[in-house]
């Protein structure tokens, strides 16, 4: 169903919602306590906490090269901590500013970092409740996980934002128009992450010219598919998007999208019969990539997703 979300008049269109949002806000003020997770295989990630130590327990999972210090991230944690939530960004291996231990690093299907993120926390603190919220690339890994877990997903409920719901479609379109300026800005932090962790390991890479990487399909195959077990970018593609995954979804969750997301074309996005009866999608016919951004004027934005993601949640927490 469209119509959730009404854009500001005064940030119209895809690129404007999507720019706005990344470009113009003033990222929040929090404190942050950091706590470093190790992993079974050698590696660790790092966890960005709040500072209440009481009430329900709500993980961010960030996008593509994002962080505890992306806007969207931090304006959901000063949201989480206003109505006395715990929220915690998980950062994917080598997003937190230390670089990680192993030659792989982390992608669009790769659940298991989040899967022992959880079952560490439901050992620690089992009657806590405990939601997930994920945001592109991090909202992909989330329902893929929701997906494989099924009724073992001890969650309270989920929600997925912008998500790339089929990857060979979100790296086609990114060649394309503007769009291809995201792709730009990605793809130099994605080479220069690369590039440095080669000046500290052997990598086993498919070539060693990684300025030759223009696009994601080029990254994908000749440097996440070797660090992860996968043939090509094809077979990635393939085995990592989450939209084969929304049918086995038990936990209730909540799919925000908007038709004229730059990432993606709508021909990615779920159809009804797709969705298991846990599974509602909102779909917006504006908002742009985690844009969503609202308000009377520009000097007094809002963000809506702040405000939806919020009033979800707090039906199951």
């Amino acid at each position: 169903m469209d119509g959730y979300f009404q854009p500001a008049w005064w940030c119209r269109g895809p690129h404007g919602q999507t720019l706005w949002a990344r470009l113009m806000r003033r990222s929040p003020r929090l404190l942050l306590r950091r706590e470093r997770l190790e992993l079974p295989d050698g590696d660790f990630i790092d966890l960005d906490w709040t500072e209440n130590d009481n009430g329900p327990i709500v993980i961010v999972l960030h996008g593509l090269e994002g962080s505890s210090t992306s806007p969207y991230a931090r304006g959901l944690l000063r949201a989480m901590e206003n109505r006395g939530w715990r929220g915690v960004v998980m950062h994917f291996r080598g997003c937190s500013g230390a670089p990680n231990r192993l030659a792989r690093s982390y992608h669009s299907g790769d659940t298991g970092d989040l899967a022992y993120l959880i079952e560490v926390l439901r050992r620690r603190e089992p009657r806590a409740p405990l939601a997930t919220v994920g945001f592109s690339l991090g909202g992909n890994v989330l329902l893929k996980w929701l997906g494989e877990s099924g009724e073992r997903a001890p969650l309270c409920a989920a929600v997925a934002v912008s998500v790339p719901y089929v990857l060979h479609r979100a790296a086609d379109r990114l060649q394309q128009g503007f769009s291809r300026v995201y792709q730009w800005q990605l793809m130099r932090s994605l080479r220069r992450t690369v590039a440095e962790k080669r000046k500290r390991m052997q990598m086993p890479l498919k070539t060693h010219d990684l300025s030759a990487l223009k696009n994601f399909r080029d990254f994908d195959e000749h440097v996440t598919a070797p660090l992860h077990g996968f043939d090509s970018a094809d077979h990635y593609y393939t085995a990592s998007s989450s939209r084969q995954y929304l049918n086995s979804i038990a936990v209730p969750t909540l799919l925000l999208h908007a038709r004229d997301d730059p990432f993606m074309t709508e021909a990615a996005i779920p159809r009804d019969d797709e969705l298991s009866e846990t599974v509602t999608l909102e779909l917006s016919a504006h908002g742009g990539h985690v844009g969503f951004v609202a308000g009377t004027w520009p000097w007094r934005p809002r963000y809506w997703l702040e405000e939806r993601i919020p009033a979800y949640l707090a039906r199951y927490l």
